[in-house]
C-alpha cells in the first residue's frame, strides 16, 4: 500500500507558492543588476587578468537566477502527462546540477590560465584613458567598476537566503551565498589591480587565481549536493553535501514508529518522499504530516511515504506496490 501523493508543483501550500513568485520576482531584479555590472565591468577589463576573470565570474552569475526561473515556471505550470507521469519536480534539481557543472568547469579553466600566466612571467599593463579632458589611471575606473560589482549582489543574495531556505531550494540557496560572498571576489580584484599600480606584475594572477579557486569550490561542493539528489540519495542539506537535519529527524521518527523496518528516503527538488519496507500501511492510514517531525508548517515537504511489505517468498523486498 502506498499512500497517494499530496504535494505537487500546483498544489504546495498557498503561502510557500507565494514565497516562490516573491523569489522569482528577486530572481529577475538580480537579472537586470548582474547585466549591468557586466556592461560596466567589460567597458573597463584593459589587460588585466583580474578583471577578466572577475568579469567572467559575474557573467556566470547570471546562470543561477535563469535556471531557477526556468525550473521554478516548469514546477507551477507544468502538467503531468503520459511521457512524464512524475511531472516536473526534480526539474530544480536539474537546474542546480548543470549550474553546478558550469561553475566548475569555467572555475578549473581560469584557474589554469591564472597559474600559466604566473609560470610564464606575463606582464600585465595598466594603461591611461582621456575622459572628460583629462588622462586617467584605468585602474581608477576597474576599481570603481569592481566596487560598484559588490553592492547589488550583497543586498540580493541577503533577501534570497530566507526565501531559499522557506522553499528548501537549494538552487536559490546557492546564488544567494554566491552573491553575499561577492565582496570576496570584488575585494581580491581591487587587491589585485592595487598590486598592478605599485609594480607588483603578480598580483594581477595570483587575484585572478583567487577568484578561480573560489568559483571551482562553489562549484565541486554544488555538484556534490546536486549529485546526490539525481541519483536518489538521502536528503542533503542547502549549503552542505552532509544529510539535511530534517531528514535525520524524519529518519528518527520513522524508525521509533516501524521498529525493525528499513527506512529509505530520498529527495525530488524540495520534496521529500520515504519508503517503509518490510512494514505494511497502518490502518487508518494517519497521513504525511502526521509522520513529519518538525514543525507543522514545514510538514509539506513529506509529500509521500510508501510501504512495502515484506513478500513470503523472497528474502528481500523489492518495489513499492
Amino acid at each position: 500500500m502506498s499512500a497517494p501523493t499530496v504535494t505537487t508543483g500546483e498544489t504546495l501550500p498557498p503561502p510557500l507558492l507565494e514565497t516562490l513568485k516573491r523569489a522569482e520576482r528577486l530572481e529577475y531584479w538580480n537579472i537586470f543588476w548582474t547585466i549591468t555590472i557586466v556592461i560596466v565591468m567589460g567597458l573597463v577589463l584593459g589587460q588585466s587578468q583580474t578583471m577578466k576573470t572577475a568579469w567572467i565570474e559575474d557573467t556566470l552569475g547570471l546562470v543561477p537566477p535563469i535556471a531557477f526561473l526556468i525550473a521554478a515556471k516548469m514546477e507551477r505550470r507544468g502538467h503531468k502527462s503520459h511521457k512524464f507521469p512524475f511531472g516536473f519536480e526534480r526539474v530544480n534539481g536539474l537546474g542546480f546540477f548543470l549550474a553546478a557543472v558550469a561553475l566548475a568547469a569555467t572555475g578549473a579553466l581560469l584557474l589554469w590560465d591564472s597559474a600559466m600566466t604566473l609560470v610564464k612571467a606575463e606582464h600585465a599593463t595598466v594603461g591611461t584613458v582621456r575622459l572628460f579632458g583629462q588622462d586617467i589611471w584605468l585602474g581608477w575606473l576597474m576599481i570603481g567598476a569592481q566596487f560598484y560589482a559588490m553592492i547589488p549582489p550583497m543586498i540580493i543574495g541577503r533577501k534570497e537566503l530566507p526565501l531559499a531556505e522557506e522553499l528548501a531550494d537549494k538552487l536559490l540557496h546557492t546564488d544567494a551565498l554566491m552573491n553575499k560572498a561577492n565582496w570576496m571576489t570584488g575585494a581580491a580584484g581591487i587587491a589585485g589591480i592595487v598590486g598592478l599600480g605599485l609594480g607588483w606584475w603578480w598580483a594581477d594572477s595570483v587575484a585572478a587565481a583567487f577568484i578561480s579557486f573560489d568559483i571551482l569550490h562553489d562549484g565541486l561542493k554544488a555538484i556534490r549536493s546536486s549529485t546526490a539528489e539525481l541519483v536518489d540519495g538521502t536528503p542533503r542539506g542547502l549549503s552542505s553535501p552532509a544529510i539535511s537535519e530534517e531528514a535525520e529527524a524524519l529518519q528518527a521518527m520513522l524508525e521509533e514508529r516501524y521498529p525493525g523496518a528499513s527506512i529509505r528516503l530520498r529527495e525530488t527538488g524540495r520534496l521529500i518522499r520515504a519508503e517503509v519496507h518490510g512494514c505494511h500501511a497502518p490502518e487508518p492510514y494517519p497521513g504525511t504530516a502526521d509522520h513529519w517531525p518538525g514543525k507543522v508548517e514545514r510538514s509539506w515537504r513529506l509529500a509521500q511515504i510508501s510501504f512495502v511489505p515484506v513478500e513470503s517468498n523472497r528474502s528481500e523486498p523489492e518495489g513499492t506496490r
